[in-house]
């Protein structure tokens, strides 16, 4: 192989040392001696055509980076994210965000091969420098741009923005301070992670937040957002007034039937129909001129029941066993709508079978259980 081993050691060395693991770990995890791994870090041993393909899967990355001799590395963004979040993101923190910039590339790539969405990517100048009205312009053209009538409201937010390109997974995160983050990755694009720690409403609200940041913050390639954010952040300022009209434009809220005079029943009735929390649905009407500030606080003092807050990927109808299986596989990111794509490109040649466990993050045996899991089948074979 014709690189350079002292800047494949550097690149190593930098993967392992960003993730926080030993060598001791990564032997483990990848079954390469110790040894092994010290010689390569430090570019006194040439690896093995093998031994690069199972730390290029260990590390969740392209094999051609390690066996080219860029010293840019693609994971920059990530290694610029951990410092500047370093104390808030733990091991499996950056591990958790590394597979999901892979399974982003995974999507990308397959969205690129299977025509199963008819993306329209979305751009938006603001005008003038009030952060919040950046937000709401925002919201109100991107709603025009999916056609959505003026008072429409649409439930299924994350393909909203997966029409626009952005890739977006939901992954438990054990920082459960962090609501989500963006990252803008060179080759995937605009990749939304939100934290599944949180309920369903919430989740749905961080990820217009996300969205926010992709389409207004032009000038960032990542931005973690935590709950509890600081009131004089302009960007998180401008994120949440996107997410709050994208979801509930005052329209709508125009033909809600006085609001002023709600009952408790009532709240919880329109927070649900909704599916966003009560303080969510306090300030877009307060910000729609519906309600005042002392009813603001009336309203954020009720919270829907979490049994009220049905995960549309976990549905009542699944069996225990099913649901828990399921449930695993969402805390990980994987969704529905990313392993149903998976078996399609599996299903029409786009992958092989040892490709498709690897986008699954799973074991070559451990593939079929997920395709009983959802009413696939596999070659024979395979």
């Amino acid at each position: 192989m014709a690189f350079d081993l002292a800047i494949l050691g550097s690149k190593l060395f930098r993967y392992r040392e960003q993730f926080q693991a030993t060598v001791d770990d990564v032997a483990a995890g990848t079954g390469i001696p110790v040894e092994t791994l010290v010689a390569y870090e430090k570019g006194s041993r040439e690896p093995t055509g093998d031994h690069i393909l199972i730390l290029a899967d260990f590390y969740k990355c392209d094999y051609k980076f390690f066996v080219s001799n860029e010293k840019l590395a693609p994971f920059e963004q990530t290694e610029t994210l951990f410092r500047k979040h370093g104390e808030a993101l733990v091991s499996s923190d950056r591990w958790a965000i590394q597979e999901f910039l892979f399974l982003c590339e995974c999507e990308e790539f397959l969205l690129e091969n299977l025509p199963v969405l008819n993306r329209t990517p979305f751009a938006f100048n603001k005008h003038g420098t009030h952060y919040k009205k950046h937000g709401w312009a925002a919201a109100k053209a991107l709603r025009l741009h999916l056609g959505f009538q003026t008072n429409e409201v649409r439930l299924d937010v994350f393909r909203d923005f997966r029409l626009i390109g952005l890739h977006v997974f939901r992954r438990e995160l054990a920082n459960s301070k962090i609501s989500g983050l963006f990252v803008r990755h060179p080759t995937a694009g605009p990749c939304l992670l939100i934290n599944f720690s949180e309920d369903i409403y919430r989740q749905r609200f961080t990820a217009a937040h996300e969205a926010g940041h992709a389409i207004l913050d032009d000038g960032s390639d990542m931005n973690v957002s935590f709950s509890n954010w600081d009131k004089g952040n302009l960007s998180e300022i401008r994120a949440n007034a996107f997410a709050s009209r994208f979801l509930m434009p005052p329209e709508f809220l125009q033909g809600i039937p006085e609001p002023k005079v709600w009952s408790t029943q009532k709240v919880l009735e329109w927070a649900s129909q909704l599916k966003v929390s009560t303080t969510a649905l306090a300030i877009a009407l307060k910000d729609a001129g519906l309600i005042a500030d002392a009813m603001v606080t009336e309203l954020r003092s009720v919270a829907v029941p979490a049994d009220a807050k049905v995960d549309a990927e976990l549905p009542d109808s699944l069996s225990p066993k099913s649901r828990s299986r399921k449930l695993d596989m969402l805390k990980r990111g994987l969704s529905s709508f990313y392993v149903d794509l998976c078996f399609r490109a599996y299903r029409e040649d786009v992958i092989s079978a040892g490709r498709l466990a690897e986008m699954l993050l799973v074991s070559p045996h451990e593939v079929h259980s997920v395709a009983e899991l959802y009413g696939e089948g596999l070659a024979h074979g395979d």
